[in-house]
């Protein structure tokens, strides 16, 4: 079952568990859709995976299926990832 993780790993945007801005790649590594587009180019920092939207999980579930509270903020070194990229 998904996290749900509650923010941007980048940036630290609020992402509620209804956001319609909230990315995430096959670990569930979790980033706001500016920061996919614009700062990472649609790969991800830590697998080097692709990115698809999170999907939103129904509020009448929240009760027996709560989201996550764990922040994840680790700001990426953007030079470094665009080198990774470049280099494949």
């Amino acid at each position: 079952m998904l996290e749900i993780r509650p923010s941007c790993e980048n940036c630290n945007k609020s992402l509620p568990f209804d956001s319609d801005d909230a990315m995430i790649c096959t670990f569930e590594c979790t980033f706001c859709t500016t920061c996919v587009e614009d700062i990472l180019l649609k790969v991800c920092p830590n697998c080097g995976g692709n990115f698809e939207k999170r999907p939103i999980r129904p509020k009448e579930l929240l009760e027996k299926y709560p989201v996550s509270q764990k922040v994840v903020h680790k700001p990426v070194d953007v030079e470094a990832h665009l080198k990774r990229i470049q280099e494949k």
